[in-house]
């Protein structure tokens, strides 16, 4: 495993987080996002949502960097006390490619459980993963999470155009992160 120092995110990591997930998106979300918005414009669209959450996170927001050697290897975003059936949501998770099987996903994953142990009021926690993401999914199964059902993906930004067809989400659920995993 890599060693990562990890720290709370703050503003001045905005663009590194924004760019970081475009990557991400270009690579993963294609077929389920339009090649024209992926292609376009999805950079100004990250920098915008992380400029504004890491500008004002607010208390049920938490972002927490991984860094290599100074550089963004990754990084997770939990909203505490998201749903009340649910818990808190893994809103987002990336790792950079050039960090990809060196553990920062798990490492990253493993502070949300601290996160959510420590400050939700329950210890509940789930994301969504496309359906396509076949690579994501057996690593959320591989540390302890199960699908608990399906929904469509939303548009980002809310505009359809930037929808490829009709993805499809998973729901990856941890009932209990103080649970022990196998």
């Amino acid at each position: 495993m890599t060693p990562v120092r990890l720290r709370a995110a703050g503003e001045r990591d905005a663009a590194a987080v924004a760019r970081l997930h475009a990557d991400s998106w270009r690579r993963h979300y294609r077929g389920a996002y339009s090649d024209a918005f992926l292609d376009g414009d999805v950079v100004a669209d990250r920098e915008a949502v992380w400029g504004g959450r890491l500008a004002a996170p607010g208390p049920a927001a938490v972002t927490v960097v991984a860094e290599d050697d100074g550089a963004l290897a990754g990084f997770v975003h939990v909203v505490l006390d998201d749903d009340e059936r649910w818990g808190s949501l893994v809103d987002n998770l990336h790792v950079a490619h050039t960090h990809r099987r060196a553990g920062i996903g798990r490492t990253l994953m493993g502070r949300a459980v601290e996160v959510v142990a420590e400050r939700a009021r329950r210890p509940a926690m789930y994301l969504w993963v496309l359906e396509q993401n076949t690579s994501a999914q057996h690593f959320y199964r591989a540390i302890g999470g199960t699908c608990a059902g399906t929904a469509p993906v939303g548009a980002p930004g809310g505009d359809p155009a930037r929808l490829h067809g009709t993805p499809v989400k998973l729901r990856m659920s941890w009932p209990d992160v103080t649970l022990p995993r196998a």
